[in-house]
């Protein structure tokens, strides 16, 4: 191909190639952000799907929108399980005849790890170990599981690159690190194939912005649309990595259908490659919703950093480029309008 039509990348070809092959699927916390625009992006695909969720975190309307968007045939082929990922038999049943696990469930959040890091270890370590058993023993041909940008902890060189990270500054980290472990130790002595995508500040519809534990960019939407007061943690010049949730999409499709064995048992950045600071992350969604004709002209209220919170994380993602053929569709500004278009519907 030349320059000028470079063809394909590696998605579209996979997307091609899964609109005509049926797999099965399983996803954990399937009714979860995440969770739920995979088994969306399956079903458009006429995939088979298995989603196992406790509604913890998850939300059943996420899975009725789901259903709204999706033909009734592709939702057909979906089968719910309502279960808990610490318990290795509901593990073993949603394995039961899956060829791919995309395991997302798991307890988010750095503020909640220290309000409570007995349940965040119970459900992201003990959970994710009996993910790994169940999806060893139903010899799956791949899992694929949501790792963490918390796991570079206190190492301050941007951007950050897969194979050197910090000391961890949470509970949370801490458990997101141990899955990192777990994966390479069940490859070494079981032979049993991973990946593991650290994901940096995912974003997007779906991403529920209620709770004292909700995500920047949907808190401040919910404050925004709502005339409360916005609050930024620091001066406003912390930096992230924000990442829509349609490139995490393509990470986790590219990662379980990995032919590459090279590419098998690593761990890969899901980002952007990109920094946005608080600021200007604040001025997207104000002059987005503005936009909109919503939302007040507003200025921040600015207040003390966060225990745990590093100030500024960008990544390198090379490696998943590499390896995967990760190519992100979308940047900050372009996810920003998608998910400020549906949360102003969904408010509407």
């Amino acid at each position: 191909m030349s320059a000028c039509n470079p063809g394909p990348t590696a998605y579209e070809q996979l997307l091609r190639r899964l609109s005509s092959e049926s797999h099965s699927w399983l996803v954990t916390g399937v009714a979860g952000f995440i969770g739920s625009n995979l088994l969306e992006t399956l079903l458009a695909l006429d995939q088979r799907v298995v989603g196992l969720d406790n509604f913890a975190t998850g939300r059943q309307c996420n899975l009725d929108e789901v259903q709204a968007i999706v033909t009734p045939r592709q939702w057909a082929t979906f089968r719910f399980i309502e279960g808990d990922i610490c318990n290795l038999a509901d593990c073993r049943t949603a394995c039961q005849g899956v060829e791919y696990v995309l395991h997302q469930a798991a307890l988010g959040s750095v503020p909640r790890s220290f309000a409570d890091p007995i349940t965040t270890n119970g459900v992201n370590i003990g959970g994710f170990l009996n993910m790994l058993v169940a999806a060893r023993d139903a010899q799956v041909a791949s899992f694929t599981y949501a790792a963490s940008s918390s796991t570079y902890g206190d190492h301050r060189a941007l951007p950050k690159v897969e194979g050197t990270i910090g000391k961890p500054l949470s509970p949370y980290a801490v458990t997101k690190y141990v899955n990192e472990l777990y994966a390479d130790v069940f490859a070494r002595c079981f032979g049993f194939n991973t990946i593991g995508l650290r994901y940096f500040n995912v974003f997007g519809k779906r991403q529920n912005p209620n709770g004292a534990y909700a995500a920047v960019i949907p808190k401040w939407i919910s404050s925004l649309l709502s005339g409360e007061t916005v609050y930024v943690n620091g001066d406003g010049e912390t930096s992230r990595d924000f990442c829509y949730v349609a490139n995490a999409v393509q990470a986790n499709l590219l990662a379980a259908t990995a032919a590459n064995p090279a590419a098998l048992n690593e761990v890969y950045n899901v980002a952007l490659g990109d920094r946005t600071t608080l600021n200007t992350l604040f001025a997207l969604l104000r002059d987005g919703l503005a936009a909109h004709g919503v939302g007040p002209a507003v200025q921040p209220v600015y207040r003390s950093f966060r225990s745990g919170d590093v100030q500024h994380s960008q990544a390198n993602i090379e490696k998943a480029q590499r390896l995967l053929g990760y190519a992100p569709t979308h940047r900050v500004v372009q996810g920003v309008r998608e998910a400020l278009d549906w949360y102003v519907e969904m408010t509407t």
